[in-house]
């Protein structure tokens, strides 16, 4: 601690060696290529010497200037480097190769055209995308750069566009400008050279902070002085630490110590100041903003990687099959061909059979390249689009309030929003609203702000107004009892609100009489400060030595003696200011643990009293503060202000000095009370993270906050609760420490782990994923406990399984070491087994980082969301970056690739619209490539009965229109429109989400299945018509077996496989896609009848050499049985193993189908839903937490600017409400999920399936309760009712389902829970009535994927089981 602060206070110029531990981080952060422009220079700055007013000596150094450019293009590079980033994709490489190979007279069976029109289209197509985008990032950079700017030039102030200010200039700021650059502070229109700025843009805090010009510099106020000011600068490199600047300015001869306190960083507002003057340290890309701005990266979807995968292994299979064909052509010309020499020879350049081989191998390829052909690319953009469209146009994801919709700023990563498995979120402005108001207090024992009775009558709220004209309108306080005690003088209450008025830094602006406007370093200040003005003790006005306030009507003056300012350790600040009457008091508020434990032991019974006060305020998540004074001698203040002095002046050791003797001054304090103030959330925020982690996504925060808000917000927001086993805090100021720190957080989840499952394995029961007991509660109506399944196998990684719930809080410069190289390994393994980590403290680069962090280790898909400009190197860096559009401006937004104006928003962006166009993108690829194997094996087949001559089965025309034409339309309906259940469900059962975590819908292995049953039909399609039209013969006896009739057998029956396969596929029909699949087969004959009718012959004869083909094949009885024939073998092994699929292992999806199928066919007019009527007392829409138990935990609200305090606790905070307790019941145990994740080395908390099956989809067997539903509130009837009963509604029929698909509902009370036939909350019962949504179901064709066939086997599996049984869904 010592040495860092040594380090920080001064920076000899003859030590440069002092700056290593800030040089080298920054090489290290070079190489990585996260400080843009910087990480291009060749030369290494080890320091900077900048001379004020002097720009030739500037320029010798060759400083970057202030402009900034955050583009890729520019008019020159654009064409040469877009296309270079489209050619890395591998299709379009392939399909360049082939429009050369089509070039080629000798070797093309197929026209140039097309190949290049479709390549062309993409082509241009991404280029118009990504010369928009840039665009608008070109438009940022000139708004910024051309703002103006008051420089010093040969001593007048002269307007400069801000790309023109240099290194070394002398810039003037006025109130409410941004700092153009980054700065030392010369001097200030303020006393004692003081200004305040508004960080928003650097750490996304729009509280003010305060900065101080060095004292020497502070009396340059004129332009006459500062334009002979030649004082010169030496100081540390550029670099990205936003708290830390180490510099000594030389001067006449003496030397001047720099620190953070005197810069004003660019991004910062000017705030509460006229004016004031500063000397440009760094500039443009070596300002600290912009090396925290992470670089612009190319963002690819995971199947987007894959799909280039595949499509080099189908090059490889194409190529295996060209050289096959090859030799087969070369056998054949050798051993048969010659005989055919006579009347067929060899075409020229052709002289042996070697090179028709070679020519021939050329022509196959040629052939068979549509198993990937270029409409696949275009119709994935065209999905993508889609997609993005339906985002924008959601109205459940539109703001009233702020009149803001959800945004798809991007096209190119809709199907990764349905992968997601970290999200990094930051803490203000994103989770939190960033408003405090002063919710509850206790004075001398006596506790005020009580909190109304949710069914009762609402309390009135205050008029202050008539009592106090100076009142703030917008203050909310509802208990009158507090304003009584006030008015009758309470002796207690006065001194209480007088140290509010008194204790603090804020600063006061009153624009005209009475109207005052706070300006506070942290909100919570600013609700303590307004607090104490509506109850009669207003806060004036404050210079450097007085502190004016009104008391109760009069005005008073306080002569303000010292400032003991808060810092981390100290966990407190006091003042100590004389009274008009010439007493001297010492005011203090700080955290309890610190404050309490300074009071004089007469305080003892009040303070037991304040401290069960300070108990239920924690319990309610409010952030609570101790209140305490001490009456000061004059001869006391005299010796105490004589030690003050000479430890501000000591040379060594300053801080220290001055916290020992805050310290001797700080005791036998008289306790006054305590307050609460409540930090509210966004709307939704705790049941948004509640409904995300059952979807196993993990939740980060990382936060510029210190440590003890983002705890606060933590347990607000539920990420932390009383029933987490522990929470670890890593805090550690070396490497050595963060790796014990660490290494001991990983021993004791292993111990723990292993204790928790040891008594899992006793005789008390078995236990569930969030340590409920199987077979614990009430076993009424029948139910047998639960059997223990076997103990699971040793895991090969302690780390991967861990049960049980814990949570990491890590601090900034703990977080530093832990990135390092060689502690990234332990930080990552000890993090991913936590359920929860919060990050703080941490710098914009350090939040990109620990994303990088994550994407390197756990190869997981991984989102970022933030609303401020701290933000955009996280958004950046991460997989998916989200904006929100908040307080903090657009920059959040302008990086993002989604934006929208609320956090709650984000799970109907990953359950419904990332989930959904995951699986339309999936459904689609799967078909696409089935689909065209089966159109193009044909040819390979083929080639055995042709004498591997490159003749293709089908007409030229088919070919050319089967991609285009036939099978496009149908299978973009699926690609946009699909779904397997409707949205409602998709957040009613957050366990849908997991197989796109696990990549289970389109990976490698259903991509060979796909081309396996493509290349199946392909065989069907081929040797079926060949066979029997090979003996066939029409009425008139002449034979069917030509070439034709063939081609024309084969290509209709291949359109009416694939169209019934697509129908088969669909899992959500509409008007479109009824006319795209049927309407491309009646397309199909339409076209095929024009094209070989007598008309288009008589006029094309070269061209059309299939006249009347079509017509005299389609009227033979035998062609039409011989494609019935082909479609029957091709199409009931495909729908005998999806029956078989649902009946013996349905997923999750095909039961919620189940059940919707049910509810649809069986619902009754209902009476009003439980769940609905209790819905407005379970959610939290004002951020505010139902009442907890009796646990403790320190909530001190203190957020200046210092903050790196150990976590103040004792004991547990925060348990989860009902409705989370019942979700995390719930969470759905899937052994074969479970043994994907530990495939994937993925971390989960769900243990192994208790019910030993291998299904993810429930099953309600009589004697058994599978842990399945994932529903955020299911309440379940009686698990041995029948399926009748259970759907029949009637007005006391019990539910608890969503009307709204934005948040989670509230269950329904235990009291009529407990009603009827002992239904109790138990996550592990699915049965339609436990999903009846109160708003219905959605309109419209929804449908089971495997179409009306499936659907008449759920029903009969339903009355199966409800004649006899309870709901079984068999697993």
């Amino acid at each position: 601690m010592v040495t860092a602060r040594k380090v920080k206070m001064t920076v000899p110029k003859d030590i440069p060696e002092k700056w290593f531990p800030l040089i080298l981080p920054l090489k290290r952060n070079k190489q990585k290529g996260l400080n843009g422009a910087t990480s291009k220079k060749k030369r290494t700055e080890e320091e900077r010497k900048v001379r004020a007013n002097d720009r030739e000596y500037n320029e010798k150094f060759q400083y970057a200037s202030n402009c900034i450019m955050t583009s890729k293009y520019n008019i020159v590079t654009f064409l040469p480097v877009n296309l270079f980033e489209q050619f890395q994709e591998v299709a379009n490489t392939y399909f360049l190769f082939l429009l050369i190979l089509q070039l080629i007279p000798q070797i093309s069976s197929l026209s140039w055209f097309t190949t290049i029109v479709p390549l062309a289209l993409v082509l241009s197509i991404t280029a118009v995308k990504d010369a928009t985008d840039d665009y608008f990032r070109h438009k940022s950079d000139s708004q910024v750069n051309n703002r103006q700017s008051q420089v010093l030039i040969r001593g007048s102030l002269q307007n400069e566009k801000w790309m023109n200010v240099r290194v070394g200039d002398i810039i003037k700021l006025e109130n409410n400008q941004f700092v153009a650059a980054d700065l030392l502070l010369l001097s200030s229109s303020e006393p004692h050279g003081l200004c305040y700025i508004e960080t928003a843009e650097l750490d996304g805090e729009s509280n003010m902070k305060v900065r101080q010009s060095v004292s020497v510099t502070s009396e340059l106020g004129d332009q006459n002085n500062l334009a002979s000011f030649d004082g010169e600068v030496v100081c540390e490199p550029p670099n990205n630490k936003l708290d830390r600047f180490c510099g000594t300015l030389y001067w006449r001869d003496k030397k001047y110590t720099l620190s953070n306190q005197n810069m004003l960083l660019r991004g910062c507002v000017l705030r509460n100041t006229e004016a004031c003057y500063g000397l440009v340290i760094f500039a443009g890309p070596d300002t600290k903003l912009m090396q925290n701005s992470g670089r612009t990266k190319f963002k690819r979807t995971s199947i987007d990687r894959l799909m280039n995968t595949l499509v080099l292994w189908i090059f490889g299979f194409l190529v295996c099959m060209g050289v096959i064909l090859a030799v087969g052509n070369a056998v054949w010309e050798r051993e048969v061909g010659f005989l055919f020499q006579s009347y067929l020879p060899w075409d020229p350049p052709v002289d042996n059979f070697l090179f028709s081989a070679f020519l021939s191998f050329w022509s196959y390829v040629i052939i068979l390249n549509t198993v990937v052909p270029i409409s696949l690319y275009v119709s994935v953009e065209v999905i993508r689009l889609g997609h993005s469209y339906f985002i924008n146009w959601d109205q459940q994801m539109f703001c009233s309030q702020c009149n803001t919709p959800a945004e798809a700023r991007t096209t190119t990563l809709n199907e990764e929003l349905g992968q997601v498995e970290y999200i990094f979120s930051d803490k203000t402005g994103t989770l939190t609203q960033n408003i405090m108001s002063f919710n509850k207090c206790s004075i001398n024992g006596q506790t005020y702000g009580e909190g109304s009775d949710p069914l009762g009558p609402q309390p009135k709220r205050l008029d202050f107004t008539p009592f106090n004209p100076l009142a703030d309108p917008d203050f909310c306080f509802y208990d009158d009892t507090l304003l009584e005690a006030v008015k009758v003088g309470d002796t207690h209450t006065h001194k209480f609100f007088r140290l509010l008025s008194l204790c603090h830094t804020v600063m006061s602006e009153e624009k005209s009489e009475g109207e005052l406007l706070y300006k506070a370093q942290s909100p919570d200040e600013g609700a303590l400060v307004t607090a104490a003005r509506n109850f009669g003790f207003v806060f004036r006005s404050r210079t450097p030595g007085t502190i004016t306030t009104t008391e109760m009507g009069r005005s008073v003056t306080y002569t303000l003696l010292a400032i003991l300012d808060f810092n981390n350790i100290r966990k407190r600040m006091s003042v100590i200011v004389r009274n008009p009457e010439g007493r001297i008091c010492l005011y203090c508020k700080g955290a309890d643990t610190v404050l309490l434990e300074r009071l004089h032991p007469c305080n003892q019974e009040l303070m037991n009293i304040t401290s069960d006060h300070l108990n239920e305020y924690a319990a309610d998540g409010l952030r609570t503060l101790a209140l305490a004074y001490r009456d000061l001698s004059e001869d006391e203040w005299e010796a105490w202000s004589e030690r003050h002095r000479s430890a501000a002046k000591a040379a060594n050791c300053r801080e220290d000095r001055l916290a020992a003797t805050y310290e001797q001054i700080e005791q036998d304090m008289v306790l006054l009370g305590a307050t609460a103030i409540e930090d509210k959330l966004q709307e939704g925020v705790p049941e948004t993270i509640a409904v995300l982690s059952l979807a196993n996504i993990k939740i980060w925060i990382l936060t510029g906050d210190k440590q003890e808000t983002a705890v606060n917000i933590g347990y607000s927001c539920k990420m932390l609760t009383d029933d987490m086993t522990e929470v670890f805090i890593i805090s550690g100021h070396t490497v050595q420490s963060v790796r014990q720190d660490l290494r001991r957080a990983r021993d004791r989840m292993i111990e723990m782990s292993r204790t928790r499952d040891g008594k899992e394995e006793g005789v008390e029961g078995c236990f569930m994923g969030n340590g409920f007991r199987e077979g614990q509660g009430d076993s009424r109506g029948g139910e047998k406990q639960l059997q223990c399944p076997p103990p699971p196998p040793p895991p090969s990684n302690l780390m991967d399984n861990i049960s049980g719930e814990f949570a990491l809080v890590i601090n900034g410069h703990s977080l530093a070491h832990a990135l390092e190289a060689d502690m990234e390994t332990e930080f990552v393994s000890t993090a991913c087994a936590c359920k929860a980590v919060i990050c703080c403290r941490v710098t914009p680069l350090q939040k990109a980082q620990v994303v990088e962090m994550i994407k390197k280790h756990k190869k997981a898909v991984t989102l970022a969301i933030g609303d401020g400009a701290n933000d955009v190197s996280m958004i950046k860096s991460a997989h998916i970056g989200v904006g929100i559009s908040g307080q903090e401006g657009i920059q959040a937004v302008l990086a993002s690739d989604y934006s929208f104006s609320q956090f709650r928003f984000l799970q109907r962006l990953l359950l419904v619209h990332g989930r959904w166009s995951y699986l339309r993108m999936c459904r689609f690829l799967c078909y696409f490539f089935y689909k065209n194997f089966a159109f193009t094996m044909v040819h390979f087949w083929f080639g055995f009965y042709c004498g591997f001559s490159a003749q293709t089965v089908y007409d030229q025309y088919f070919i050319t229109l089967y991609n285009i034409v036939y099978t496009s339309l149908p299978v973009l309906a699926m690609g946009i429109f699909d779904q397997d259940v409707p949205d409602q469900r998709s957040l009613e059962y957050p366990k849908l989400y997991e197989p796109g975590q696990l990549n289970l819908l389109f990976n490698k292995r259903e991509f060979f299945i796909c081309i396996a049953q493509g290349i199946y039909t392909s065989v069907v399609l081929f040797f079926i018509p060949c066979a029997i039209l090979s003996d066939a013969t029409q009425s008139t006896g002449v034979p069917l077996a030509d070439y034709q009739t063939f081609a024309v057998t084969t290509a209709t029956a291949l359109v009416i496989v694939v169209s019934v396969q697509i129908a088969l596929d669909t899992g959500f029909w509409t008007v479109i896609n009824h006319v795209f699949v049927w309407g491309s087969l009646g397309l199909y004959f339409s076209i095929m009848l024009a094209l070989q009718s007598q008309t288009l012959f008589g006029i094309f004869p070269n061209q059309f050499h299939f006249v009347g083909s079509a017509q005299s094949t389609l009227l033979q009885p035998v062609v039409w049985l011989t494609i019935a024939l082909a479609t029957a073998i091709c199409i009931v092994p495909v729908l005998a193993f999806r029956f078989l699929k649902v009946d013996l292992k349905p997923q999750l999806s095909d039961t919620v189908r189940y059940t919707q199928l049910v509810r649809q066919k069986k619902r009754k007019p209902a009476g009003r839903s439980v769940g609905g009527a209790w819905r407005g007392v379970g959610s939290v829409s004002e951020g505010r937490l139902g009442a907890r138990g009796s646990s403790r935990r320190s909530g001190y609200a203190f957020a200046h600017t210092e903050g790196f305090g150990e976590l103040i606790t004792s004991g547990k905070n925060m348990r989860l409400s009902s409705l989370a307790m019942a979700t995390f019941a719930s969470r759905h145990s899937s052994s074969w999920i479970d043994t994907l994740r530990r495939k994937k080395h993925s971390h989960t908390n769900t243990p192994p399936s208790a019910s030993g099956e291998s299904s993810p989809a429930p099953s309600c067997v009589s004697g058994s309760i599978p842990p399945l539903s994932n529903s955020s509130s299911v309440l379940c009837g009686s698990q041995d009712a029948p399926i009748e009963e259970e759907t029949g509604a009637a007005p006391d029929t019990q539910t608890a389902s969503t009307s709204s698909t934005q948040n989670p509902p509230a269950p329904a009370p235990a009291s009529e829970a407990a009603d009827g036939s002992a239904q109790t909350l138990n996550a592990g019962v699915l049965t339609p009535a436990a999903l009846r949504s109160q708003g219905g179901d959605s309109s419209g064709g929804w449908t089971i994927s495997l179409g009306a066939v499936q659907e008449a086997l759920l029903r009969w599996k339903g009355r199966a089981s409800a004649s006899n049984s309870p709901v079984k869904l068999a697993e």
